[in-house]
């Protein structure tokens, strides 16, 4: 018996009003949530065409299907689970032809769709249990014929072969969601060894990072301020209706996140001193989301999405800051003179028809129109810049230059320095030796910085 995928029926408009306009196939993202039983779909997004396709239909006609664009393809995948809260995830994808194909298109789909997992596992500070459901979807439908062809690979296993699976429409499903938002203060602290001065920034933060991940994973969650058994369900205690069913699209649950105090730890410290080339300092108030589907919610689904929600927001934000100064290089400055940068902060997005919000990232010079033109080309649908929820203040990164030379203390057992830390961090633009550094002040929703020294 195959997985069974329920779809939101808007899903199957959209699909079915896509137009090929004369091109041999149009392909897109399928977004949902996996559950024991089945998964839910609630959203379809076409991948846009490149430019170049655009200028070349002749071409596009002629196309092989076993040529589909995997590189651009998946970097749209990585750009869309950027917009995803907790609890969503990318669930495969679907591709629309004029003709019905052979095993060479399903070779082409099994390739693209293990080239998305992979390319977004990269990305993660978390990572599957052995528990969830590792099946990802692949839906071809032919516009001359009509027919759905639905079925699933095992991302687990790279040799795994199609399964069928069952496609079925419900009208409704995009209401059918429980909400939880949290505020999570952070400060972490990231020493950069001078060992590691070969990695760049990115790496080593994301390496860092995962210590600070380790917190999350461990913490307490509070649900509306009390721990439920993990096994429980969310919904229990809930006022029903006369039908006997929780109304379910009412209900958001406000989440506390409380993590272990190092100090108390059984394991005797063993700090010692660490030669570095600079450090990296997170500091703010993130604001976070996830939903669940109202269908028997468990507390430990609830609880997991959120914490991956966490865990992408703060991950995403650091690398869009470092891509955004790549691709806005600083020239090296001398003496002490600053500039100040403004850090992307979370805006929210409804889907149209839905309780389920999407979500993007902000830079303080972009526009409410610029946000909306980003949302509709990733997500090709139509939103209102007045439905823009921009969920955190905007705050400012400050740049300055300097040299010195440093050491920092590094404890195993993750505790922070004795010393207070400095409100600006050092951020190397580029790495050279012996050069001068550059020292940023960001702020992750309130604080990001990253301090670097040079000899």
């Amino acid at each position: 018996m195959g997985r069974t995928y329920i779809v939101e029926e808007t899903v199957g408009q959209y699909l079915s009003n896509i137009n090929l306009q004369g091109k041999a196939f149009v392909s897109g993202l399928l977004i949902g949530q996996c559950s024991s039983q089945k998964d839910y779909v609630i959203l379809a997004t076409r991948t846009p065409p490149k430019e170049e396709q655009n200028e070349n239909l002749t071409h596009q006609q002629k196309a092989k299907l076993n040529n589909l664009d995997e590189e651009w393809a998946t970097e749209h995948a990585n750009q869309v689970s950027r917009m995803l809260p907790g609890g969503l995830l990318v669930l495969g994808v679907f591709i629309i032809t004029t003709l019905e194909m052979g095993n060479d298109f399903q070779n082409a789909l099994h390739r693209l769709v293990f080239a998305m997992e992979k390319s977004m596992n990269k990305r993660r500070l978390w990572n599957f249990t052995e528990e969830e459901i590792s099946e990802r979807v692949t839906l071809h439908i032919c516009s001359s014929t009509k027919k759905i062809f639905c079925r699933t690979y095992d991302i687990h296993d790279p040799k795994s072969s199609a399964k069928p699976a069952d496609w079925k429409y419900q009208n409704g499903l995009s209401t059918s969601w429980l909400s939880l938002e949290c505020t999570v203060h952070i400060n972490i602290h990231i020493p950069l060894s001078t060992t590691s001065v070969s990695y760049t920034l990115e790496k080593n933060t994301k390496n860092g990072l995962a210590r600070w991940a380790k917190q999350i994973e461990n913490g307490i969650y509070l649900i509306n301020g009390q721990v439920k058994d993990e096994d429980c369900d969310l919904l229990e205690g809930q006022k029903k209706s006369s039908r006997g069913n929780v109304q379910a699209t009412s209900h958001s649950f406000d989440v506390k996140v409380l993590t272990q105090l190092l100090l108390n730890s059984d394991r005797r410290s063993t700090a010692t001193v660490q030669i570095c080339s600079g450090s990296v300092n997170l500091k703010g108030a993130v604001k976070c989301r996830a939903y669940i589907h109202s269908n028997k919610p468990k507390v430990k689904d609830a609880v997991q999405a959120m914490k991956r929600d966490i865990l992408n927001t703060v991950a995403d934000r650091c690398e869009m800051l470092f891509e955004d100064l790549l691709l806005n290089e600083i020239p090296e400055k001398k003496d002490s003179e600053k500039e100040f940068h403004i850090l992307p902060h979370r805006v929210f997005v409804p889907i149209p028809g839905s309780t389920v919000m999407l979500c993007d990232y902000k830079f303080g010079d972009e526009s409410a129109e610029e946000m909306r033109d980003h949302f509709v080309e990733m997500l090709d649908h139509m939103i209102q810049i007045e439905d823009l929820e921009i969920a955190e203040e905007i705050n400012t990164a400050c740049v300055s230059y300097f040299m010195n030379t440093e050491a920092s203390l590094d404890n195993t057992d993750d505790e922070q320095p004795n010393q207070p830390i400095k409100t600006t961090v050092i951020l190397k633009i580029q790495q050279s030796i012996g050069v001068i550094a550059a020292v940023a002040v960001a702020v992750l929703a309130a604080g990001i910085s990253f301090h670097y020294f040079s000899d």
